[in-house]
């Protein structure tokens, strides 16, 4: 990247300096900038990345803090029904290639694209974040005593959870083409695609379904160890969706003309598509109903977060439906999803228990 800075003979080395860092701000592009060999932070021109990397920061936990004799006690004995076995074995086997995926897509993909050095800096903590949620569904799997090769090979066995995973990879594959650019509109309508898919779709409407299982769990008390894993990766994942739909926003401010309304129209159809998937996978999951949940509650969840994952970045809203699961505002408040963390976790990176100030 090349500046040229005119000097006055009166000018002091900081008013260069601040001249210099206002250039350089300026040139900062979240893809397609041209310089990339060194992650230089400042000046910071997106103030809203570094905020989504500090808010990680004070959000870092490790699974095995979290005590898991009572879930162990419950899982051995007879308290849960086949039922209720079935929506944690499934939530467990989807999670468990699903942070993976996200991750590789993460390392492989987006952080070799995005150039700005702020945004990087979180795609670095968000990827520590994926490991350490793949991390926490092995504790579980082996506190548990559970068949790891049937947890962890769900995505091949399982047509619900393979059908959303094989979904997925079909939008990373472009990306990760060796000789795939974002210079070309092509490109950067490819590379949206791909951030579209994972952060609003995979992490924004897929993960959620499965947080309303989990934590109904919680909610009755039972299996509380991996509800309180599941509320600490709901944390991040807020995080991550908040930073990727920032994202996503931004490169279509910096690149309007990518996002035309035959695009729009595509995005559209991809996200009706995942929207029939997860609904698909609720029924799997809830073949019978359990806790008060079935197949066609759900269906309205899925809508409801749908639509207001859309509604971040542009669109109006396609399907309508209200929240069937009023009770989740007490963990998630998806109302104020922007808000969540203006709460702060006390003894979030030693303790084990989950206390809000």
């Amino acid at each position: 990247m090349a500046s040229v800075i005119e000097t006055s003979v009166g000018s002091t080395n900081g008013e260069l300096l601040g001249r210099e860092a206002r250039v350089v701000a300026n040139e900062k592009r979240l893809i397609n900038c041209h310089q990339v060999d060194v992650n230089q932070l400042m000046p910071l021109k997106y103030n809203w990345a570094w905020e989504h990397y500090i808010n990680g920061c004070a959000n870092h936990w490790m699974p095995t803090e979290v005590p898991m004799n009572k879930d162990i006690e419950i899982w051995r004995s007879d308290k849960l029904s086949d039922d209720e076995r079935v929506v944690i074995m499934r939530n467990l086997g989807f999670f468990s290639t699903a942070e993976s995926l996200v991750g590789n897509n993460l390392v492989l993909a987006i952080f070799k694209h995005v150039t700005n050095a702020e945004c990087r800096q979180y795609l670095l903590r968000q990827a520590f974040e994926e490991a350490v949620h793949t991390h926490t569904f092995l504790y579980i799997v082996e506190s548990l005593g559970l068949n790891e090769g049937e947890v962890f090979n769900m995505y091949n066995e399982v047509p619900a959870i393979a059908r959303k995973d094989v979904f997925e990879m079909e939008l990373t594959k472009e990306v990760l083409d060796p000789n795939f650019s974002t210079d070309s509109l092509e490109g950067i309508q490819t590379f949206l695609k791909n951030m579209i898919g994972y952060y609003l779709i995979m992490e924004g409407i897929f993960f959620y379904t499965g947080f309303v299982m989990i934590l109904s769990f919680h909610r009755r008390n039972i299996m509380t160890g991996i509800g309180e894993q599941f509320q600490y990766i709901l944390r991040d994942e807020s995080i991550h969706l908040n930073f990727g739909l920032d994202l996503i926003n931004g490169i279509k401010a910096e690149n309007p003309e990518a996002w035309t309304p035959e695009f729009q129209e595509y995005i559209l159809g991809l996200v009706r598509q995942a929207v029939e998937l997860e609904i698909a996978y609720a029924e799997d999951c809830l073949p019978n109903g359990v806790m008060g949940l079935n197949s066609s509650l759900f269906r309205d969840y899925v809508q409801f977060i749908a639509d207001r994952r859309l509604e971040r970045i542009g669109f109006n809203k396609i399907y309508g439906s209200a929240n069937p699961f009023p009770w989740m505002s007490e963990t998630m408040d998806l109302a104020k999803e922007k808000n969540f963390f203006e709460t702060r976790v006390t003894e979030y990176q030693t303790g084990g228990q989950l206390d809000w100030d």
